[in-house]
């Protein structure tokens, strides 16, 4: 008697350790929401704001935009004339009295069509300068809402952690109670302690991934790490809007900016050529001059004290002519061969650039039909009915027709699921955001 006493004892003081040790587990302190630190549907961020932020405060497309402004200070730079010479000499004979001064001036004719070599080709540098800037532009509003999207994923999977965690809390403290009652075995509060966790542990690493998207965006934004930052919008797909595939092409091969400076580096080759040409004529200068001179021969007079004085012979002269440059040796036969390589080089690459945009267009619209097809089957046809699923599991184990693991495994079936339809839901829309860049289409920069 006393021996079962002993192990009753026994018995008691293990399930009150139990009881306090899965308390400790439990007993931490509720995270901040993440609708209140990431999401803000009234005053947040939305991806058109995002873009905009980021075209008005990168670094790297101010600098271009400075880079521009210097090409346009160079075109005015090529448009002027070349500055006039001007020389000063003068002779002096060595024991006698004749010498001669002289100062002259050159201008520069630049026949030939030099000054219009140099413009266009100022205008081809600076044309380039403006499309590299917009063809960043354009890159950057991509990379822009793409991390956006990214971001969204990653906060609406931490809001969901967060749902499943108060449900896994709720389900901890009902199994508690009805063990404590003895309705239910120890065993499965302590499974539920177990799934709890991995549950807080899911939580952790989705935080996790939301704060470094988040600051992945802040950076492509030009903002602080520490800049307080909330986000407004959903990952729904809206198909409204978009070209139809084959006009698709046609607009991405008149607005691509890249395109665009492929002709304008083919341009830019010819601009060399006819330079070239302009450089092989003949070129002239205008001189024009003035000299004095003067010459004189001793003791040929006498002044009116007697004394002997030379004559001096004054003369001024007014000089001009033309001074030629002859393009005898070097007609810019090099210079010739090379811009005329250079436009071939350009016009292949001009060519390849096509076939790369009607290809970039075509796999941006098999990929935005697919995954809107996927998200609408994980919609209706996964993620409805697992939900019904799960709902008819937990109403079975509470009915007990079915134990704690069968309710735990469609949970984290469910959990599985649900992650993997946000995921869908992201691709779907990096797709729509995918063919707007391939299309440089005006909504994706806003302007």
């Amino acid at each position: 008697m006393r021996t079962k006493l002993t192990v009753f004892c026994l018995l008691i003081t293990a399930a009150l350790g139990v009881a306090m040790e899965v308390r400790s587990q439990i007993a931490v302190p509720p995270p901040v929401s993440s609708i209140q630190k990431y999401l803000d549907p009234q005053a947040g961020m939305t991806a058109d704001e995002a873009v905009r932020t980021a075209l008005e405060r990168n670094q790297e497309l101010a600098a271009m935009r400075k880079e521009v402004e210097a090409g346009e200070q160079l075109l005015r730079q090529a448009g002027l004339r070349a500055n006039p010479s001007i020389e000063f000499g003068g002779e002096r004979q060595i024991r006698g009295m004749d010498d001669r001064y002289m100062v002259q001036g050159g201008i520069p004719l630049e026949i030939g069509g030099r000054i219009a070599a140099r413009k266009r080709i100022a205008e081809s540098e600076l044309e380039i300068r403006r499309l590299a800037a917009a063809e960043r532009e354009r890159l950057l509003a991509g990379e822009v809402r793409t991390k956006f999207g990214e971001a969204l994923a990653a906060i609406l999977k931490l809001k969901f952690t967060e749902e499943i965690l108060e449900t896994a809390k709720r389900n901890f403290d009902l199994v508690a109670a009805q063990v404590e009652e003895g309705r239910r075995a120890p065993l499965e509060r302590n499974i539920e302690v177990v799934e709890l966790n991995r549950i807080r542990a899911m939580r952790e690493d989705a935080e996790a991934s939301a704060e470094l998207a988040m600051l992945e965006l802040r950076n492509l934004l030009g903002l602080e790490p520490e800049t307080s930052m909330r986000l407004r919008g959903t990952l729904d797909v809206v198909a409204d809007g978009l070209p139809l595939q084959s006009d698709a092409v046609s607009s991405a091969l008149t607005r691509r900016t890249d395109l665009a400076g492929a002709v304008a580096v083919r341009r830019l080759a010819a601009a060399r050529g006819y330079q070239a040409r302009a450089e092989g004529r003949i070129d002239a200068d205008l001189m024009l001059g003035y000299q004095r001179m003067r010459s004189g021969f001793p003791f040929q007079a006498y002044d009116q004290n007697g004394m002997l004085m030379p004559i001096e012979n004054r003369m001024n002269f007014f000089t001009f002519g033309i001074k030629l440059t002859l393009p005898v040796f070097d007609r810019k036969q090099g210079m010739l061969a090379a811009a005329k390589l250079e436009e071939e080089a350009a016009e292949k690459r001009r060519e390849f650039g096509e076939l790369v945009v009607r290809r970039e267009v075509a796999a941006a619209y098999v990929k935005l039909n697919r995954t809107v097809r996927a998200e609408q089957i994980f919609r209706v046809g996964v993620r409805d009915q697992a939900a019904q699923n799960l709902e008819v599991v937990r109403q079975m184990y509470e009915l007990g027709s079915r134990d704690l693991l069968d309710y735990m495994g469609e949970l984290r079936r469910y959990i599985e699921i649900e992650n993997d339809y946000i995921d869908v839901q992201r691709e779907a829309y990096l797709a729509r955001i995918e063919v707007l860049r391939v299309i440089n289409s005006e909504e994706l920069t806003g302007k």
